[in-house]
This record gives C-alpha cells, structure tokens and sequence, in this order.
C-alpha cells in the first residue's frame, strides 16, 4: 500500500494512493497515519481489505497539500557515509561500523513544502535518501532476517545538511542537521510488501533541472537490514521511528570550488523507484 497523510499543515487527514493512481480517503477507517497504526496488523489488513472491495471514497487531489506521511514521529536515526561512492567523493575512509546521529523529529515536512535556508548559512546541502519506517519494537536484534521483519515500510527522505554548521562549527553533527524543515518526508509511506529488496532501489536527485545525485542502494555499506539490526544493539527503535539510511555520491561538498551549495531560489526535486517523488523550493529563513 502507498499511505500518504494530505491537507493543510497540523490538519492532515490519512489517505491511500490506489494501484490506478486515485487518491483514497482513510479517514473513515482510521483516524492517522502513526506508529499506532503500522504497529496494528488489524487496522492494515482492515485498510487493505476496503481498498480491495473499492469501499474507499476518492478524494479531489488537485490542489490538495501532501504533507509528511507519517504523524507523531518519535525519533529520526540517520546513517552517515553509508554509500561507498559518496565516502570516495568526500575523500572519508568507510565506517567499520555504522555512523549514528539523529534529527529531531520536528525537522520533518511534507514533501513538496518549501525548504528554508538557515540565517548566516552558505553550504546548504542536497542528500536524497531511503527512508525506513519501524512497525514493530525492536531490540537487540539478532539477524537481517529478524530486522526486516520489523520495518512497515520505506519512503523518500531529504536530509537538507549545512555543511559549515556541522563540520566547521566544532561539536557533533547536529548543528548542521537540524535547521527547521531540514527533512522532508514522503510522499508516501509505502509498505514493505511492496519492497522486496530495499538493497535495489535507485535514488536521483536535481538541482534547477539538472541531475546531481544518480545513484542505488546497492552502493550501501551497510544495507538496511544490518542499520536496523545495529542501531537496535544501542537503542529501542518503536513504530513510527524512521531510519534515513545515507545518501550516494554527488553532493555539494563532493564536488570542486566553487561547490554549487542551495540558495534562496534554488529548486530541488528527489526520487526513489517505486517510492515517490519530492520538489522543493528554497527560502530565505
């Protein structure tokens, strides 16, 4: 299923994007689209079976805002250098183990909302990203096998980074990663069913129309079984947790000065096969 939330900001309403492209009203059935939801086995399947039967009103999508398809996030893990061709561009040695920081969760916005460059930056950064969405409580995982049974699904991330506040700024990395709308999310949540390899999906993005990032999660160092396992030795993950799993090569600070960083103005747009697609433009902050 693709599970996407829509309406204005703080008033979105759960819908479902059927296999002919109709948006579904959910709101009938369940009241989010939460940690809540994908850890209950009953409403999915209840969800599954009106979509199925065609019991599911059509909503006017024209003009209607996506925002975030996942409500009341509890906590977003991310991976850093986890792709082998993004650590050769930067000029880093591949991790020995997986490289954990975090977001808050309140640096996730729709898809398509307008991405806001922070106050005094200049190496505002593009990373497009597979996203993981945790369904089950997970601890101490003991396989692959264990970890992938735990995840409800995937969906696009973008992992807006200032460059200069998180490397040069001393501290850890989250100065340059928590700027305001600094993750978009979506459009789609879209169950793990419908991935069945998440090691073989392709990742783009553009910046004004040209493409910057062509890569595919087969370059992970870590593939998305192992971060899940991993990080579940060091943390509880819960449902509604997301996992940004790292980005392929082609950003800003990969490539020669003058590097190309976001400005107000700039428009970006992302994609992951099978998971959607997301536009950003830039703002001020």
């Amino acid at each position: 299923m693709k599970l996407l939330r829509v309406g204005t900001s703080g008033s979105e309403r759960p819908a479902l994007l059927d296999a002919e492209g109709t948006l579904r009203d959910l709101s009938g059935l369940v009241a989010d689209i939460d940690g809540a939801l994908l850890a209950d086995d009953v409403a999915l399947d209840r969800i599954r079976s009106a979509a199925a039967a065609g019991e599911l009103p059509a909503l006017d999508a024209d003009g209607l805002r996506v925002g975030p398809p996942l409500a009341r996030i509890g906590k977003v893990v991310c991976i850093g250098l986890n792709y082998h061709d993004h650590a050769r561009e930067t000029g880093a040695e591949p991790p020995a183990e997986p490289v954990i920081f975090f977001k808050a969760a309140d640096t996730v916005v729709g898809p398509n909302d307008t991405v806001l460059v922070p106050r005094g930056s200049v190496k505002t950064d593009w990373e497009v990203e597979l996203a993981v969405v945790i369904g089950r409580t997970a601890r101490y995982l003991e396989s692959g096998e264990q970890a992938l049974a735990h995840v409800a699904g995937y969906a696009v991330a973008h992992d807006v980074s200032e460059r200069a506040f998180q490397i040069e700024r001393g501290g850890t990395w989250d100065k340059g990663k928590n700027c305001e709308t600094f993750n978009p999310l979506g459009p789609w949540l879209v169950t793990a069913d419908e991935v069945p390899d998440p090691q073989a999906l392709s990742l783009r993005l553009w910046v004004n129309g040209e493409l910057k990032q062509d890569g595919t999660t087969a370059e992970q160092i870590f593939p998305v079984a192992e971060v899940v396992r991993y990080v579940s030795q060091f943390m509880t993950l819960y449902p509604g947790d997301v996992i940004n799993t790292g980005t392929p090569a082609g950003v800003a600070l990969g490539r020669p000065e003058p590097k190309p960083y976001l400005r107000a103005g700039d428009v970006v747009e992302l994609e992951v096969a099978g998971l959607g697609r997301q536009r950003q433009t830039l703002a001020d902050a």
